[in-house]
């Protein structure tokens, strides 16, 4: 099939890409590649897609006319959308580079969608829409109505104006709620990389909440193997449903929502023990209150993921850590 794979110049968005033409598919992937972080670190993981059924072209989401030519050009069979702006921090500081590329950018997917008959879109949402939820693991049938970051209440939106295309035009649309993806090629504003940094040049970390916090940590490879695997589950049409019986991860429109993480929450004193223990470096911790926009911890229960695709999350924290750190020395310090 032919595939269009949004962000692939991403953490996921080029392992997806690298897998998809691995398994035969030809694959055209878009990125802006924005200056958000090292554009060099998104140019590598491009160069790493040696393949011939793969091509790349630079193009921004919130390009209207752009976008409406990139699906009339190429026929694509299925859309893998993994493009947006991403962090919870920064979009305190820099609220409008979401609503062009989260927003406008998810929409001008849709319509492309809508108008060029695609079998399935598979799209990102974000653990990060639970927001005040209390209640643990986070269920997609819980409500997701008070998000704490602008970032997640981009992500929330993705998930509305999904249903939206699902319910009038019948699209099937399957949202992917991420929780904590870590692993090789991943991002310099996450955690593991910022701490693995500071603590490789002799300077302090910090650590919010006084380290008292708890991440759904999942490793890349497990959550391209969720990926592949859910966009042949094509969401169908349930006639019976109603709101009142059933549940917001579902819907008589061919429509899902599922959470994808490990399902299981490590402390982050221990995540960050493992990275120590792979380094052989202890760090220093400089202890900080909890952030604006954060959660204390994040919980998935993703049964229903993984009833849907026969799989469950193998990699350890230990061992994905020390997996990154291998890379990171290779591609940074050799």
């Amino acid at each position: 099939m032919k595939y269009l794979v949004t962000g692939a110049a991403g953490f996921i968005g080029s392992a997806v890409s690298e897998r998809l033409c691995a398994q035969g598919h030809e694959v055209i992937g878009i990125d802006n590649i924005n200056d958000y972080y090292d554009i060099n670190l998104k140019q590598a993981r491009l160069d790493r897609i040696r393949h011939p059924a793969f091509r790349f072209i630079k193009i921004d989401l919130a390009d209207r006319d752009g976008m409406v030519g990139l699906f009339a050009d190429h026929h694509f069979d299925r859309v893998i959308h993994l493009a947006a702006q991403a962090g919870v921090r920064y979009s305190i500081d820099n609220p409008m580079a979401y609503a062009d590329s989260n927003l406008v950018g998810h929409l001008t997917v849709l319509e492309g969608c809508r108008r060029h008959n695609i079998q399935h879109l598979v799209y990102a949402s974000s653990s990060s829409v639970y927001g005040l939820n209390q209640k643990k693991p986070f269920a997609t049938t819980d409500s997701v109505d008070h998000p704490i970051s602008l970032y997640a209440a981009t992500k929330k939106s993705n998930e509305l104006m999904a249903h939206t295309y699902s319910h009038l035009y019948g699209i099937p649309t399957t949202g992917l709620r991420f929780f904590t993806v870590y692993g090789p090629w991943g991002r310099p504003d996450m955690a593991l990389f910022k701490f693995t940094k500071k603590i490789v040049d002799g300077e302090p970390i910090d650590v919010y909440n006084h380290g008292d916090m708890r991440r759904d940590f999942t490793y890349i490879d497990d959550i391209v193997e969720g990926i592949i695997r859910i966009q042949d589950v094509i969401p169908e049409k349930i006639p019976e449903w109603t709101v009142e019986a059933g549940t917001p991860a579902t819907s008589s429109a061919p429509y899902r929502v599922y959470n994808i993480g490990h399902g299981s929450p490590v402390k982050l004193m221990d995540f960050i023990e493992a990275l120590e223990e792979a380094l052989g470096i202890e760090a220093r911790k400089n202890l900080m209150p909890m952030q604006p926009g954060d959660v204390y911890a994040t919980y998935a229960d993703t049964e229903d993921l993984f009833k849907a695709i026969d799989y469950k999350p193998a990699v350890s924290v230990r061992d994905g850590v020390k997996a990154f750190v291998d890379w990171y020395r290779k591609f940074y310090l050799d």
